[in-house]
Protein backbone atom coordinates (compact mmCIF):
# COMPACT_ATOMS: atom_id res chain seq x y z
CA UNK A 1 0.00 0.00 0.00
CA UNK A 2 1.39 3.40 -0.95
CA UNK A 3 0.43 6.98 -1.59
CA UNK A 4 0.55 8.13 -5.20
CA UNK A 5 0.36 11.87 -5.84
CA UNK A 6 -2.09 12.90 -8.53
CA UNK A 7 -0.22 14.03 -11.64
CA UNK A 8 -3.30 15.83 -12.97
CA UNK A 9 -3.18 18.29 -10.06
CA UNK A 10 0.60 18.81 -9.97
CA UNK A 11 0.48 22.41 -11.21
CA UNK A 12 -2.51 23.51 -9.17
CA UNK A 13 -2.21 25.53 -5.98
CA UNK A 14 -4.69 23.18 -4.30
CA UNK A 15 -2.85 20.01 -5.34
CA UNK A 16 -1.96 19.25 -1.73
CA UNK A 17 -5.68 18.83 -0.97
CA UNK A 18 -5.99 15.74 -3.19
CA UNK A 19 -3.95 12.60 -3.32
CA UNK A 20 -4.47 8.90 -3.93
CA UNK A 21 -3.55 5.61 -2.35
CA UNK A 22 -2.89 2.31 -4.07
CA UNK A 23 -4.44 -0.51 -2.05
CA UNK A 24 -2.99 -3.97 -1.55
CA UNK A 25 -5.25 -5.14 -4.39
CA UNK A 26 -3.68 -2.64 -6.79
CA UNK A 27 -6.82 -0.49 -6.91
CA UNK A 28 -6.37 3.28 -6.62
CA UNK A 29 -8.44 5.45 -4.28
CA UNK A 30 -8.69 9.24 -4.48
CA UNK A 31 -8.60 11.01 -1.11
CA UNK A 32 -8.99 14.53 0.19
CA UNK A 33 -6.13 15.61 2.44
CA UNK A 34 -7.21 17.44 5.61
CA UNK A 35 -5.68 18.69 8.81
CA UNK A 36 -5.74 16.24 11.70
CA UNK A 37 -8.20 17.98 14.00
CA UNK A 38 -11.48 17.42 15.82
CA UNK A 39 -13.59 19.54 13.49
CA UNK A 40 -12.56 17.67 10.35
CA UNK A 41 -12.94 14.28 11.99
CA UNK A 42 -16.34 14.93 13.57
CA UNK A 43 -17.85 16.23 10.32
CA UNK A 44 -16.96 13.19 8.19
CA UNK A 45 -19.67 10.64 7.44
CA UNK A 46 -19.91 7.65 5.10
CA UNK A 47 -16.19 7.56 4.31
CA UNK A 48 -12.92 5.73 4.81
CA UNK A 49 -10.37 7.71 6.82
CA UNK A 50 -6.61 7.24 6.88
CA UNK A 51 -4.51 8.85 9.61
CA UNK A 52 -1.23 9.70 7.90
CA UNK A 53 2.21 10.93 8.93
CA UNK A 54 5.01 12.01 6.61
CA UNK A 55 8.46 10.45 6.67
CA UNK A 56 11.61 12.54 6.19
CA UNK A 57 11.31 12.29 2.41
CA UNK A 58 7.72 13.56 2.53
CA UNK A 59 6.13 10.20 1.75
CA UNK A 60 2.82 9.40 3.39
CA UNK A 61 2.73 6.57 5.91
CA UNK A 62 -0.61 5.25 7.17
CA UNK A 63 -0.72 5.19 10.97
CA UNK A 64 -4.26 3.78 11.20
CA UNK A 65 -7.48 3.52 9.22
CA UNK A 66 -11.12 3.91 10.22
CA UNK A 67 -14.58 3.79 8.70
CA UNK A 68 -16.83 6.78 9.29
CA UNK A 69 -20.48 5.83 9.66
CA UNK A 70 -23.41 8.09 8.89
CA UNK A 71 -24.13 8.45 12.63
CA UNK A 72 -20.75 9.31 14.19
CA UNK A 73 -19.88 8.68 17.82
CA UNK A 74 -17.95 11.76 18.94
CA UNK A 75 -16.43 9.94 21.93
CA UNK A 76 -15.13 7.05 19.79
CA UNK A 77 -13.74 9.38 17.15
CA UNK A 78 -11.98 11.61 19.69
CA UNK A 79 -10.34 8.56 21.30
CA UNK A 80 -9.15 7.48 17.85
CA UNK A 81 -7.88 10.99 17.13
CA UNK A 82 -5.85 11.06 20.36
CA UNK A 83 -4.39 7.62 19.61
CA UNK A 84 -3.27 8.46 16.06
CA UNK A 85 -1.82 11.79 17.19
CA UNK A 86 0.30 9.90 19.73
CA UNK A 87 1.48 7.69 16.85
CA UNK A 88 2.63 10.76 14.90
CA UNK A 89 -0.23 11.28 12.44
CA UNK A 90 -0.54 14.84 11.11
CA UNK A 91 -3.11 14.46 8.30
CA UNK A 92 -6.47 12.86 7.59
CA UNK A 93 -6.83 11.35 4.12
CA UNK A 94 -10.55 10.87 3.47
CA UNK A 95 -12.06 8.71 0.72
CA UNK A 96 -15.71 9.65 0.17
CA UNK A 97 -16.48 8.00 -3.16
CA UNK A 98 -17.82 4.63 -1.94
CA UNK A 99 -21.59 4.39 -2.37
CA UNK A 100 -22.44 1.73 0.21
CA UNK A 101 -21.23 0.48 3.55
CA UNK A 102 -20.13 -2.78 1.90
CA UNK A 103 -18.06 -0.77 -0.61
CA UNK A 104 -16.51 1.24 2.24
CA UNK A 105 -15.69 -1.96 4.16
CA UNK A 106 -13.94 -3.43 1.09
CA UNK A 107 -11.92 -0.23 0.57
CA UNK A 108 -11.09 -0.05 4.28
CA UNK A 109 -9.77 -3.62 4.16
CA UNK A 110 -7.76 -2.84 1.02
CA UNK A 111 -6.18 0.32 2.44
CA UNK A 112 -5.44 -0.62 6.02
CA UNK A 113 -2.26 -2.21 7.23
CA UNK A 114 -2.71 -5.68 8.67
CA UNK A 115 -2.23 -4.49 12.24
CA UNK A 116 -4.69 -1.55 12.04
CA UNK A 117 -8.22 -1.93 13.33
CA UNK A 118 -11.56 -0.26 12.68
CA UNK A 119 -12.52 2.67 14.88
Amino acid sequence: MREERLRATAGLRSSSTLSSWRGRSGRRYIVGVHALNETELLEVTDAVILAVKRDRAGNGVVVDAAMAASDPSAQTRLRWLARVQELGATELHIHRLAATEDDRRAIFEDLREDETQAS
